[in-house]
């Protein structure tokens, strides 16, 4: 039997708020990128933790990126169940990548601090392709600029890290230099976050009696 965790916007604002001095201190972002859907809302809700007085708001880029495959409804509405669980998929499906028309070109990610936010990171294979894939784009774009360019620094910020084994790794020297945070590890259950709800209502009931549980 899969085990879920219903996660609540309170709780989530909560985690991004405890972790933002520690991204603050450690990472310096000059520029966030979502990776969409679940890293959507963190993101924005970091954003606010960040801000420092006197500076612009940090911008947020979005990137879609598939590799869970929803399973059929068995509700005779044919509607979607609260905490309806997922198969992860076997192949990473890219589908929205840099906004350029606000960026301007990728040469403008040379040597900036960008942070990657997601909601979770279960198998890591998602992380895995995102992370190497924004690499792949830079380093082209700092070749162009020449070899005195300075290199792009990328951290990652996830709201939960399943502690389980990863199919997918990142970079030995983000590990090494400490630039992977988790706001929480948990076991290896079905995490349900609110913004995936089509009942918030009953969502927020469901964490309730969970936790009085």
């Amino acid at each position: 039997m899969v085990v879920k965790e219903y996660v609540t916007y309170n709780q989530v604002h909560k985690l991004c708020q405890e972790a933002a001095p520690r991204i603050l201190e450690q990472f310096q972002p000059q520029l966030m990128i979502a990776i969409g859907g679940g890293g959507y809302v963190p993101a924005r809700i970091l954003r606010s933790f960040l801000k420092q007085p006197g500076s612009p708001n940090i911008p947020i880029q979005a990137i879609g990126l598939s590799l869970y495959e929803e399973l059929p409804s068995h509700h005779p509405s044919g509607t979607n169940t609260p905490g309806q669980i997922e198969i992860p998929g076997t192949k990473v499906t890219r589908t929205q990548w840099l906004d350029l028309t606000s960026l301007g070109e990728m040469e403008n990610l040379v040597g900036k601090r960008i942070l990657i936010v997601d909601e979770v990171d279960d198998t890591r294979t998602t992380l895995e392709y995102a992370v190497k894939e924004l690499e792949k784009d830079v380093e082209l774009a700092r070749q162009k600029l020449g070899a005195k360019a300075e290199k792009t620094v990328f951290s990652i910020f996830v709201l939960h890290n399943k502690n389980k084994q990863k199919k997918g790794k990142l970079p030995e020297d983000m590990l090494a230099e400490d630039r992977y945070l988790a706001a929480r590890t948990v076991g290896d259950v079905w995490i349900c976050y609110p913004w995936e709800a089509t009942d918030i209502e009953e969502h927020d009931a469901l964490a309730k009696a969970a936790e009085s549980g």
